[in-house]
């Protein structure tokens, strides 16, 4: 299977960042992370990106699908591994 490029902008230490990257791992996938924490042009481009201002801003095949919660929701519905993975 094929993984779809995934990037995820967030902060050390915050736990909806936490629980991303640790649903992504669950997964096996590969991912990019980009620090945002004290770097305010990091943060001006994840919230031009997703035109949201809170992290994770997740990012799946250049897709904003938004933050942890939304991931999880996709991964409850069923939805994640087709947007993640390509047979």
């Amino acid at each position: 299977m094929k993984q779809a490029s995934v990037s995820m902008y967030s902060t050390r230490f915050c736990p909806y960042c936490l629980r991303a990257r640790a649903l992504l791992q669950r997964k096996g996938v590969e991912y990019t992370e980009v620090d945002v924490g004290g770097d305010p042009a990091l943060w001006e481009e994840m919230e031009r990106l997703s035109g949201r201002e809170t992290v994770p801003q997740i990012f799946i095949g250049g897709l904003s699908i938004g933050g942890y919660d939304d991931m999880a929701a996709l991964d409850r519905a069923g939805k994640l591994d087709a947007l993640l993975f390509e047979s």
